[in-house]
């Protein structure tokens, strides 16, 4: 379904829709691959809707070199080198078969982020359902259309995209074959400080793009997320760890399984509050009521008696004539006689 939802598997995803939050292991398996095992299934455990990895090897994202302009600056990674970072962080390929048959046992939806095309072929035999692109792939538009000719959905993550670009990537993968488009809110930074997160771009982007909009996040904790839901977020990513203990090049800012769990219920508690535009007493509410004011005889009255603001007033509960019909009500006369405490009604009073 093209436009405000896209389907994924058996659900929809969009506004309105249950948020579909995504476990992000990227290099957090160090290359252990029983490791990789706990973290699909702790995934699964956390209330995961979807595993996510990330398939590339350093040959197909770089070339080995130590001159300077592969070497990491102003990062977490700091003196190594593209080729030795990324080393570090993919996910084996043999790996990912396996993986993907232990998410379907476990009723986890599977997809890795592609970073050329021979990987979009080697997922695409694997039968991946979704295809993802990340924030510094966004520029890469041959490998968008490359994904979109697959006629599979497609998340496009937008760190440091101006608008432009993020519009010439949503143009291409149209043109490519797929309307199934979401777009992720991203800050490329790692981890990412609150003040550079910007979530009202969120609705805004829902608005101009007329897509799907969710988060991926790189902040440390779980405030963002939640955040992001309440204005909008449908679709929420996160990178997950067993223990940021264990060293690897995407711990520091990854989620342990109490915090993603903790996340999950908290979006799905918010999901819960966004609600409806309603006025009125909900169905909780209606015994409530009762406690509103309203107006009392609060002294014995004689009938013929006038009623005055001191025998008359507006107070808690609601028994009575609302409040506005003090005025009316004052200046008249007991149709009969009253005690006090009795609640206030049209046929105790006359002209």
């Amino acid at each position: 379904m093209a436009g405000t939802e896209i389907q994924i598997g058996d659900r929809l995803v969009g506004k309105g829709r249950p948020v579909y939050i995504i476990a992000e292991m990227s290099a957090n398996h160090g290359h252990d691959f029983q490791e990789a095992e706990r973290i699909v299934r702790a995934a699964k455990e956390c209330g995961a809707d979807a595993l996510k990895i990330q398939t590339y090897t350093p040959d197909t994202l770089t070339i080995q070199s130590d001159k300077e302009h592969f070497l990491v600056k102003g990062t977490p990674w700091d003196g190594t080198t593209l080729y030795d970072l990324y080393g570090q962080a993919y996910t084996p390929w043999d790996w990912q078969p396996k993986i993907k048959r232990l998410c379907d046992e476990l009723g986890l939806d599977f997809f890795s982020t592609a970073f050329d095309s021979t990987a979009v072929d080697f997922l695409e035999d694997m039968g991946v359902i979704l295809h993802k692109t990340a924030s510094f792939e966004i520029v890469d538009i041959g490998l968008i259309q490359k994904m979109a000719a697959t006629g599979k959905p497609l998340i496009i993550s937008t760190g440091m995209s101006s608008l432009g670009e993020i519009e010439a990537a949503v143009n291409a993968a149209r043109a490519g074959g797929t309307d199934e488009i979401a777009l992720l809110k991203c800050t490329s930074a790692y981890p990412a400080p609150p003040e550079n997160m910007n979530l009202a771009a969120i609705p805004a982007m829902e608005r101009v793009f007329r897509l799907p909009v969710g988060l991926s996040d790189h902040t440390l904790g779980i405030a963002a997320p939640v955040a992001a839901v309440s204005l909008g977020a449908c679709i929420i990513e996160k990178h997950f760890t067993l223990s940021r203990a264990v060293p690897g090049p995407d711990s520091s800012f990854s989620l342990e399984p109490a915090e993603f769990k903790a996340m999950v219920e908290a979006v799905r508690a918010v999901e819960k509050m966004i609600g409806q535009v309603r006025f009125g007493p909900t169905d909780k509410e209606q015994n409530s009521l009762v406690f509103r004011r309203s107006l009392f005889v609060v002294e014995d009255v004689k009938a013929g008696e006038v009623f005055t603001e001191k025998n008359i007033r507006s107070i808690r509960p609601g028994y009575g004539l609302p409040p506005k019909h003090l005025p009316e009500i004052l200046g008249k006369k007991a149709a009969r006689d009253i005690s006090r405490g009795e609640p206030m009604q049209w046929e105790l009073a006359t002209a």
